[in-house]
């Protein structure tokens, strides 16, 4: 029986605006925003991390973020997929969510938010993960951040301490 490693990719919108009289929900991105949300995709690219699945906010800054890391894709990227429960998903609702992801999936990346992304980094962490790449993630993840953690175990089995962080980075021009 062969292991198959799975790849699950978090990443933290670009850069957000706060225009006056806008929901939250509906902030765009901040010119910075999209002057960089590229790179994110562009480090995908680089590092040979080709999302085959994708599940992003339905908020308008990580919408707006995936078309960029999509534009930086090209043919390479999947239609995203819009999960509306996302935005206002707790660390156990977005692990659920995560854990309905098709078997066939090799690499999930999903686009999201802040504190949520980087709790459920540091939950699913295993304790055979860089432990360096860790202390950095739990100290900072700032616009763009960006966890790779692999592991042997389908989507519908990621709960705690289930997958290793091989990578943390902030991918910015």
């Amino acid at each position: 029986m062969t292991v198959h490693t799975r790849r699950l990719i978090l990443m933290r919108h670009a850069k957000s605006d706060y225009p006056l009289g806008v929901d939250d929900h509906d902030r765009p991105l901040a010119a910075r925003g999209d002057r960089e949300a590229p790179a994110a995709g562009r480090w995908l690219v680089e590092h040979d991390l080709i999302p085959d699945y994708i599940i992003c906010s339905d908020a308008l800054r990580a919408r707006s973020t995936c078309a960029w890391v999509l534009s930086e894709l090209g043919e390479q990227g999947p239609t995203p997929y819009i999960d509306t429960r996302i935005y206002r998903a707790g660390v156990s609702e977005l692990c659920s969510i995560i854990n309905e992801t098709p078997a066939s999936v090799s690499t999930l990346l999903v686009i999201g938010h802040q504190p949520i992304l980087q709790d459920l980094a540091l939950r699913l962490a295993s304790v055979d993960s860089d432990q360096e790449t860790v202390y950095e993630l739990a100290m900072s993840y700032p616009t763009l951040g960006t966890t790779v953690l692999e592991t042997e175990h389908p989507y519908s089995h990621l709960d705690a301490r289930d997958a290793r962080v091989t990578f943390f980075a902030v991918p910015r021009d």
